[in-house]
């Protein structure tokens, strides 16, 4: 079982940046994939960026590689969410998300476990 808990949202101004934080507890963190999906008003959430157990494989949104980042760590079962460059359109409530499995993945299904989600509002 992990419980996800995000933090670092917030407003900022159009080409502002932000780092989102999902603190997990339990004991599995470590071996699982993580991911970042988002839903603004009226959308269905979409992907935005995942990680897997290690680190080393990463897969992002085509609307936000090159401008956001994501990374983990381990020794403190946190994540992260790097985000630069922010748009109007990037606005909307983050989720991180985690699974059951090493390997990370675009698809909300493939996730087990859920953060409450925090807000970004982007500023134009």
């Amino acid at each position: 079982q992990v419980q996800l808990v995000e933090s670092g949202g917030g407003l900022v101004q159009a080409g502002g940046s932000l780092r989102l934080s999902c603190a997990a507890s339990g004991r599995t963190f470590s071996n699982s994939a993580m991911g970042w999906f988002r839903q603004a008003p009226g959308k269905e959430r979409e992907f935005v960026a995942a990680i897997s157990w290690s680190g080393i494989m990463r897969y992002y949104a085509d609307s936000v590689k090159g401008r956001f980042t994501i990374s983990r760590d381990n020794a403190k079962n946190t994540g992260f969410l790097q985000m630069a460059s922010l748009k109007p359109e990037d606005a909307a409530v983050y989720y991180c998300a985690a699974s059951a499995t090493r390997l990370p993945s675009k698809l909300s299904e493939n996730y087990d476990y859920w953060g409450q989600g925090t807000q970004v509002t982007v500023s134009s």
